[in-house]
């Protein structure tokens, strides 16, 4: 092996500049440069990987849907994506999905007390009606 190449003949390439009085250092390509004794702040997403993907934008999706005109339908499933994609977006801080599942869980959560509420009043009304019809028949 020639001094400036590697185990394969391949030329080692340099990244950093050399300073005043001290040889250049070599960096193998693909090999990660650290500073011994610097710790790691937070949590680190792997260059080349992104985060997770989620449901959220399906779940925001449904949520509104079941807000606007379908109900406990599609607010329910909604819920229910969203609490999945809550469970991955935690995991991962600054996680780009994380206000989307938020937003549906807060919507899926609406829709189901509409929901209860709606058959809430329709019961007292249907119990207020029939209480109503046997007083007038008798």
């Amino acid at each position: 092996m020639q001094p400036g190449t590697d185990q394969w003949g391949q030329p080692i390439q340099t990244n950093e500049q050399p300073q005043f009085g001290q040889p250049p250092q070599q960096q193998i390509i693909g090999q990660t440069a650290t500073l011994v004794g610097q710790p790691t702040v937070g949590v680190a997403v792997p260059m080349g990987m992104g985060y997770p993907p989620t449901q959220a934008t399906a779940a925001l999706i449904l949520s509104i849907l079941g807000l606007v005109m379908c109900g406990i339908c599609t607010g329910l499933p909604g819920l229910l994506m969203a609490n999945a994609a809550l469970a991955i977006t935690n995991q991962y801080p600054n996680h780009p999905d994380a206000g989307s599942a938020k937003a549906a869980m807060v919507i899926g959560w609406v829709v189901v007390g509409l929901t209860l509420a709606g058959v809430l009043f329709y019961l007292i009304f249907f119990v207020i009606l029939a209480a109503g019809g046997v007083a007038a028949g008798a």
